[in-house]
């Protein structure tokens, strides 16, 4: 069979009747707003198709497909035939899509399909084209090419042939062959969409076979009531053909309850009077056919006809409780509170039925028999509430709470009416001790000997004896006769003396011995019914409340101490957690019941180590030695002292030594081998044959020091003629102890008298109050902390004589030329000079005395300073300074200038303009500020906007031309001037403006010039911002407004000012604060407000700041 090539020819080969049917689509949803409309056209001619979706709801462009027929997708299809156009238009918001069908050809006929999708949402629209004129272009172009739109007659280069085979219906082949045929049959006919062709498969419904016997089958199932009548209808097709019914797969014959009719060409069965034996699966044959159906019998609920009756009565009684249904032999259920009654053979329940009657029988009565009884049928309950009670009785006598020593007998007795009644004896209303059973005459007297226990009954009275009580028989007695309501009850105490055991303990002397810091329990046996009152106490002193065994104000605690008593059914404890010296002594017991006291003591000895030696004082001290003594620990632990062990360790340490191994037996040590000018610490421990003691506080801490060597280089420094300067060097070994200062000694030549005993830290000393022209002889000594040195001697003796030296005024460098500085800086000048005896200083300025109120001047023996607090340009000028020896004298001269900012330049003026240029001219500022003019900076700014950008910096000379200026626009120029302090504060400006107009154009329009003023807007607020403690925080956002706003910065809505925590910058409308190394508590909320003339505006965040461990996880 030939290959259709064409891609229409896949539209033309699915079945016609399918064409007509409507395309199996998802739900749909309204997203097509114009549907492509189906048309006509003629061979040859050209054809669109437009589909319009709205995009108001759509965040993407939704998807489309066009098809021919089924699944034939024409995306791939595109080419000269065929175009598809998306269009988008911006303003409306609606996506168009067109196909275009160009030079149609006679099989480009059939029905075509678009398809929109947009996630979820999808919709779709069928529409048709129709060619005409097919047999009048096929003879005229049979020679012509097969069309763009012929893939496969392309590829081959070829013309189509004819195919003169009949046309096959593909979808009738598909439906009869296997699935694994699907790929060839598919293959053969052209089909490429295997998957649309498979699901299109799989939708498709077989159509089912028409019976040829059966005009009219058997429903496939039928429901009647229990007892009615159901009539099963078949109609056939042929009224000749030989019929049978069947039930379950058997024949059914004719008979009173299966009836067969004939109507025309109907067959009817009918089922009189159905049972549920009837309920089954029936099926009629007619020829080689058959169908079959079911039958499903509806059983009638039973019903309650006549209710059970609520029955009160007494045990041992019979009781009946009858029911009536509403059909005989209906299944039915008893229960008793909801469970099913047992009706077993051994069972005390019994269960009749007689026609719609039903009964429940109890023979017996109990008490347990007593509440609510239910018959359960499948069309309700019925229920009733049966009551069993005891029987009264009479009791004459009661049974007597009953109080008894420990192994006297015990005799209990009752009498109760009517006689002859059996009952049992109950302990504790668990244990049955026994049974009195009734009299039978003649009969008058019945006794029971169980174990110890006696049971006796005479007519009316009953007794119990127990011939030698124990514990055990104390309790709750009771007597319940058998049948009857009442019980007699009574209590029996069982009691016994107190008594402590203490030969059981086998302590000598009944003394407990512990060693202090262990546990001691001490476990003393003890009886007694009921169980005896047990109280510990300590001491000796006895009071009267307790009789011979008191101690009212040492009684041990049961709980909650570290001392506390403890007590069971058959011994009581004494515990001490952790024993103490203090706990030494005696400890007495007693106990006390119902039936009398007893009591016992006991002994506790507790031994213990000693208690720390008294503070080790350390009485001398050497190089690497030293002495220490002590006193003997107060408490001795209950043992003598066997001696001590000595440790010592470093002050700065927290490891001790031991000093010796062996105990020593006196109270005085001498350590040894120690370094020095190290701190040491000492510490004793005391010993007796218990153990150790604890270590005594240590010492103060010494230091084992030696003395320096003598100072060095012992010379003389200064000499007047009431004093002597000496200097000289440290020792050259000074030692760990330091050096603490110098004592400086002297005496007169001749005399052997050492004058001075004060202690000087420095090298440098001098001796005051001398007689003129003495001489005296000098030692220097080191001091530290061992003592002092061996002193440093000088050699020769030391004339008391002043030497005159002339003066020497020293400039230093940087005062050798002028010293500038700012107004409003401080100047402070020192310029040291030589001279003996002191020099007279003297300063002028200018020739005249210097002012003591504008310039401070202090004077010493080797220096002169000059100190203006405040700096201004009145100080500017030359001092000259003047220093003299007696007849010696030397000179200085100090220029000083103090400068300040320039005044603006004078007569700023515009000379030409031409093109882009401007030429500016003008002249130097009248005020200088006391300093050279450096420079110039130039600035221009529109006309429009006022805003001044600076064209140039550091501009020299008084003239200049200012270029690339634009056209159109009108500029004023301002120009500041520069010294060495800065920029002046102000700026000359031009008076007239520059405007630049382009080359060859002879009129100028005037324009109203546009209002650019506008209130503070925010383009860009401010957002919430996290922040790291430690480092810094940035907050922007941006403003527009016109005139320039001023913008204020706040947190929590107070303005922050002058704060060195912030920092603030405002740069072409964005506005930023700088938060320098935040805390936590720089959180809060922080809101920038910019204000011009014509309004405000505010925008605000919140910042929280984050601890560094929230970052780096650990504190």
């Amino acid at each position: 069979m030939g290959r259709k090539d064409s891609v229409w020819s896949l539209g033309e080969g699915q079945a016609p009747e399918d064409l007509d049917k409507p395309v199996d689509t998802p739900p749909l949803s309204s997203l097509l707003i114009e549907r492509p409309q189906g048309g006509s056209i003629t061979v040859g001619g050209d054809i669109s198709f437009v589909a319009k979706v709205e995009a108001q709801d759509l965040l993407r462009k939704p998807t489309i497909k066009w098809f021919k027929g089924k699944w034939m997708d024409l995306a791939s299809k595109t080419g000269k035939h065929l175009q598809l156009k998306e269009t988008f238009d911006r303003r409306t918001k609606i996506h168009t899509f067109e196909m275009h069908i160009i030079k149609a050809k006679d099989n480009y006929a059939g029905n075509y399909r678009c398809e929109v999708t947009y996630k979820d949402k999808f919709d779709s629209c069928s529409f048709d084209l129709e060619v005409k004129g097919l047999l009048h272009c096929l003879s005229l172009r049979r020679h012509e090419d097969a069309g763009d739109l012929d893939f496969s007659g392309l590829l081959k280069h070829r013309e189509p042939k004819q195919d003169e085979t009949p046309e096959v219906d593909v979808w009738e082949i598909l439906k009869s062959a296997r699935p694994d045929q699907y790929e060839k049959i598919a293959f053969e006919y052209g089909i490429t969409d295997l998957r649309g062709l498979l699901k299109r498969l799989k939708k498709t419904k077989k159509e089912e076979k028409k019976s040829e016997a059966f005009a009219k089958k058997l429903d496939p199932a039928y429901q009647v009531d229990k007892g009615g009548k159901i009539r099963l209808v078949v109609d056939l097709a042929d009224p000749t053909v030989e019929l049978k019914w069947y039930k379950n797969g058997q024949e059914i014959r004719p008979t009173p309850k299966f009836i067969f009719e004939q109507k025309g060409t109907q067959r009817i069965m009918v089922i009189n009077n159905c049972g549920l034996n009837d309920d089954a699966a029936y099926s009629v044959a007619a020829g080689e056919e058959k169908c079959t159906t079911e039958l499903f019998v509806k059983e009638l609920p039973v019903k309650i006809t006549k209710e059970i009756e609520a029955v009160k009565t007494t045990v041992n009684e019979r009781i009946e409780l009858a029911c009536e249904v509403s059909e005989e032999g209906a299944q039915v259920k008893w229960c008793k509170n909801g469970v099913e009654v047992p009706t077993g053979p051994r069972s005390r329940y019994r269960v009749k039925s007689e026609g719609l009657k039903h009964w429940l029988i109890i023979d017996d009565a109990s008490k347990e028999d007593t509440g609510t009884f239910s018959l359960m049928a499948s069309g309700g309950t019925s229920e009733a509430k049966v009551q069993v009670e005891l029987k009264p009785l009479k009791i004459i006598q009661d049974l007597q709470d009953m109080t008894v020593l420990l192994g006297q007998p015990l005799k209990m007795h009752c009498e109760i009416f009517p006689g002859n009644v059996p009952g049992r004896w109950y302990r504790n209303g668990q244990k049955t001790l026994g049974l009195c059973p009734s009299l039978c005459p003649p009969v008058f007297f019945i006794l029971i000997k169980l174990s110890s226990h006696l049971f006796s009954c005479f007519d009316r009275n009953h007794r119990l004896e127990i011939v030698n009580s124990t514990i055990h028989d104390a309790g709750d007695y009771t007597f319940v006769p058998e049948g009857y309501s009442q019980s007699l009850c009574a209590k029996v105490h069982i009691v016994d003396p107190p008594r402590v055991h203490l030969e059981s303990l086998n302590f000598p002397d009944n003394t407990v011995t512990i060693v202090a810091g262990n546990k001691l329990r001490v476990e003393i046996p003890i009886s007694g019914e009921p169980a005896p009152r047990v109280v510990w106490m300590k001491g000796e002193r006895v009071s009267a409340d307790l009789g011979p065994w008191g101690d009212a104000q040492l009684v041990i605690l049961d709980s909650g101490h570290r001392v506390r008593a403890e007590t069971f059914s058959d011994h009581t404890s004494l515990t001490i957690d952790i024993a103490e010296k203090e706990d030494t002594g005696n400890y007495k017991i007693v106990l006390q019941n119902e039936a009398g006291e007893a009591g016992a003591s006991i002994k506790v000895k507790v031994v213990d180590i000693p208690d720390p030696p008294e503070v080790p004082l350390v009485t001398e001290v050497g190089g690497d030695w030293c002495s220490m003594t002590w006193e003997p620990p107060i408490y001795d632990g209950g043992s003598p002292i066997l001696g001590y062990f000595i440790e010592r360790k470093k002050k700065q340490s927290s490891r001790w030594m031991r000093l010796n191994f062996d105990l020593n037996k006196e109270t005085t040590f001498e350590p040894k081998k120690m370094i020095e000018g190290v701190p040491y610490e000492v510490r004793v421990f005391a010993v007796n044959a218990i153990g150790v003691s604890k270590p005594s506080e240590p010492s103060k801490a010494f230091v084992p020091l030696a003395v320096t060597s003598e100072p060095t280089m012992l010379v003389v420094d200064d000499v007047t003629d009431t004093t002597v300067t000496m200097k000289w060097r440290p020792p050259d070994t000074i030692g760990a102890a330091g050096l603490d200062g110098y004592l400086v000694e002297y005496c007169i030549e001749g005399s052997k008298k050492v004058t001075n005993k004060e202690l000087t830290e420095k090298t440098k000393y001098t001796i005051t109050g001398l007689p003129p022209e003495a001489k005296i002889l000098v030692r220097v000594r080191a001091i530290n902390a061992a003592g002092a040195s061996t002193p440093r001697t000088l050699q020769h003796s030391i004339l008391v004589k002043e030497v005159i030296e002339p003066p020497k005024i020293r400039i230093p460098r940087h005062l050798k030329q002028t010293y500038t500085r700012k107004v409003g800086e401080a100047v402070n000048l020192v310029i040291p000079f030589m001279g003996k005896p002191r020099p007279k200083v003297s300063w002028l300025k200018e020739g005249q005395t210097v002012d003591p109120t504008q310039v401070t001047i202090r004077n010493t023996d080797c220096d002169s300073i000059i100190f203006i607090r405040k700096a201004e340009r009145k100080h500017s000028g030359k001092y000259d300074m003047k220093v003299e020896v007696e007849n010696h004298v030397d000179t200085a001269i100090v220029d000083i200038q103090i400068v300040d900012l320039p005044g603006p330049p004078q007569c700023v003026k515009i000379d030409e303009v031409w093109g882009g240029n401007v030429a500016l001219d003008w002249t130097p500022p009248k005020d200088n500020g006391n300093a050279a003019i450096t420079g110039y900076t130039i600035q221009k700014a529109d006309k429009k906007t006022m805003e001044w950008y600076t064209c140039i910096e550091h501009y020299h000379r008084t003239c200049i031309t200012i270029t690339e200026l634009v056209v159109g626009n009108e500029y004023y120029f301002r120009i500041y001037s520069e010294n060495m302090v800065g920029l002046s504060e102000g700026a000359t400006q031009t008076k007239d403006s520059a405007l630049i107009v382009k080359e060859g154009m002879c009129e100028l329009l005037c324009y109203i010039d546009h209002d650019f003023k506008e209130p503070p807007k925010f383009t860009q607020p401010l957002i919430n911002t996290f922040a790291i403690a430690g480092y810094n925080a940035t907050l922007n956002c941006s403003v527009r407004a016109n005139p320039r706003p001023k913008v204020i910065w706040m947190k929590n809505k107070i303005a922050i000012i002058d704060d060195p925590r912030y920092r603030m910058f405002s740069n072409q409308g964005v506005c930023t604060l700088e938060i320098r190394k935040p805390s936590p508590y720089d959180g809060g909320m922080y809101s920038c407000k910019a204000i011009n003339d014509l309004g405000d505006a505010l925008v605000e965040c919140k910042l929280e700041v984050k601890g560094q461990f929230w970052l780096e996880g650990t504190w």
